[in-house]
């Protein structure tokens, strides 16, 4: 059976913009996109679906996220000046606080919210893989899901490490043609040089996506170049020798072989040029996190250049914790003003490249490329249908320029996963949100929020 939706836009990211424009929809994979005349006078036993005042986008892509934190939202907020401290407080709350009930609940909320926000894949990194998992398969999303490493001490490496091959060996049996699984050494001041080797040689044996935290922080660059600051001190007082290497974050993760995974790094806002070169003939892949960079008032990542320089780059919300929405168009708005305020820059970043960012250039960071992130035959039928009616959105005269410059995700009224209306009518359509929202309520009052 096919399926026609129509639009006042369809913009397939990959070639122009069609106004009154239509995509068909076989299965789980886009047949064909085109004017709404001519795909109707192809398709003729098609049934239609019509959304007049909307654009038609390829499915918005979160190049990262923690949904197992989506009950921290606004938890943090007092810890926001003391990284190590929000850190602390953060670990506290996922380890203690929380059972795998309440994490499952926390990241299908999350899901929920991504759903509700035209977001139809995400890169997701968790402590509780299994939970992230299971919730992005119950509310009918694409993702990756990378199983998080934990390990400064290098005397614990080899175990730390059993134990991450013993997680991935029972999380593939979760699989799915959506959900699939990859390994994150969490950060350089989280996981020692040994075990960074140790999974990166695991995850190019066995072809597995690496996602990794870096060049995030001050404290960060204090103790890779220096041996000092917050994270100096909080080894110290573990009794963990620290060999300070006196190298940038992307210069350490090459030596210690992270870099050959071609590796999806998140942040990467303390870059110099010849960092970026590095990433850039390394392959690796960016996921620029701008709200959260900001709220944690960690600076601002060089998002034009990582461009310029032809660097895969998606946009992620990062957790909700560190920013609050999961919302990839506020996530692209945001991005190109903060792009733009840069003093001295050598050109004003566009919609377009934006919109590119949260599509088809999140799909290529996240190694999707080819599968999803634009509209064209062949791949996916990822797709959401954005309101282009609203008062804050009126006049419109460019649907990019409106999309990215005016619209939310709170304007989304359809997200399409696989060919699946998971967001449609206003409600989710896979999950029992009421039960869900009881659920976080509770979760809340045990975390004393």
């Amino acid at each position: 059976m096919t399926i026609l939706y129509c639009a006042r836009w369809v913009l397939p990211i990959s070639s122009s913009s069609i106004e009154d424009g239509a995509i068909a929809i076989e299965g789980n994979l886009i047949a064909d996109v085109g004017t709404r005349a001519s795909l109707v006078g192809k398709y003729p036993d098609a049934t239609v679906r019509n959304f007049p005042d909307a654009a038609i986008l390829p499915g918005l892509i979160n190049a990262h996220s923690h949904l197992e934190l989506t009950a921290r939202r606004g938890f943090l907020e007092s810890e926001e000046s003391d990284f190590m401290g929000w850190l602390k407080k953060l670990t506290v709350a996922r380890l203690e606080l929380m059972t795998p009930d309440d994490r499952y609940v926390s990241a299908a909320w999350g899901a929920t919210e991504a759903a509700r926000a035209g977001i139809t894949a995400l890169a997701d990194a968790s402590d509780g893989a299994y939970e992230s998992i299971k919730a992005l398969s119950d509310v009918g999303l694409r993702g990756i899901v990378f199983q998080e490493s934990f390990g400064p001490d290098p005397r614990l490496a080899d175990d730390n490490f059993a134990k991450l091959i013993d997680k991935v060996g029972r999380l593939a049996e979760l699989e799915t043609p959506l959900v699939k699984v990859g390994v994150s050494p969490h950060a350089p001041y989280t996981v020692c040089g040994r075990q960074l080797e140790l999974i990166s040689e695991f995850a190019l044996t066995e072809d597995l996506p690496v996602m990794m935290h870096a060049a995030e922080s001050d404290a960060e660059v204090m103790l890779l170049r220096e041996g000092q600051g917050t994270f100096a001190e909080a080894l110290r007082k573990r009794g963990i020798k620290w060999h300070t290497p006196g190298l940038s974050t992307i210069q350490y993760l090459k030596r210690h072989c992270v870099l050959q995974t071609k590796p999806l790094l998140a942040h990467c806002i303390s870059v110099d040029n010849a960092d970026i070169e590095t990433l850039r003939e390394s392959g690796a892949r960016i996921a620029h996190c701008p709200k959260s960079n900001a709220k944690l008032g960690h600076g601002r990542a060089p998002f034009s250049n990582f461009l310029n320089r032809g660097i895969a780059v998606g946009l992620g919300s990062d957790s909700v914790a560190s920013n609050n929405t999961c919302d990839i168009l506020e996530e692209a708005r945001f991005a190109t003003l903060m792009a733009r305020s840069e003093i001295g820059g050598q050109r004003m970043l566009t919609a377009t490249e934006a919109l590119h960012a949260a599509t088809a250039g999140g799909a290529r960071a996240i190694g999707l490329a080819g599968y999803t992130g634009e509209l064209r035959a062949g791949l996916q039928a990822d797709f959401a249908a954005v309101s282009l009616a609203g008062p804050h959105q009126l006049p419109s005269y460019d649907p990019i320029n409106t999309l990215i410059f005016a619209s939310s995700g709170r304007d989304v009224v359809l997200t399409v996963v696989a060919g699946r209306e998971v967001f449609a009518a206003g409600q989710v359509t896979t999950i029992d949100e009421e039960r869900l929202a009881a659920r976080m309520k509770e979760i809340a009052v045990k975390l004393g929020i």
